[in-house]
């Protein structure tokens, strides 16, 4: 099965300029779906138990939960800022066209715990990095950063100093 297949381009989205990558027809079309979450859970390094997978918001919850419950790991949900109901670290970032904040739970990693990262796109690692440190401010190890695809032009893969895999490359 190619998942290439069914991510869409869409020109000018969020600004112009910029050719967002729409996963929406991969998520809704159900056999892709269990495919990519099959594909995503066959990166992670074999070596090391995962304890939990961080999904970024919004898109990295929906494979971020399917990863986990491959991997049988936790999942944790970081999400942009004033979202989570309890006490919370905060990490502000830069995106290719603007700039965020994003937050987890102080409770969501105990130290030591091997965490898996998981989003749809990694592009210029901004949001990656933000999540990287949260994680380590927690006590956390960084074990991978997995992706759908990786928009290599921008370069974000160099922003971490983690592994990172990803499914696509353009």
């Amino acid at each position: 099965m190619n998942i290439r297949d069914l991510i869409r381009d869409i020109p000018d989205f969020p600004k112009p300029g910029i050719v967002f990558k729409d996963i929406t027809p991969l998520l809704a079309d159900s056999e892709a779906l269990v495919h990519c979450a099959d594909q995503l859970a066959r990166l992670c390094p074999t070596d090391i138990k995962v304890d939990k997978v961080i999904g970024i918001e919004a898109r990295g919850f929906i494979l971020g939960g399917m990863i986990a419950q491959r991997l049988d790991a936790g999942f944790i949900p970081v999400r942009k800022k004033g979202k989570l109901p309890s006490k919370v670290n905060s990490k502000r970032y830069g995106l290719e066209y603007g700039e965020d904040v994003l937050e987890i739970h102080k409770d969501a990693i105990k130290a030591g715990e091997h965490i898996l990262i998981h989003d749809d796109v990694l592009a210029t690692g901004g949001t990656a990095q933000a999540v990287c440190e949260l994680v380590e401010e927690l006590g956390g190890i960084v074990v991978q950063c997995n992706f759908i695809m990786e928009l290599n032009f921008l370069k974000g893969r160099e922003k971490l100093e983690t592994k990172v895999a990803s499914l696509l490359n353009y």
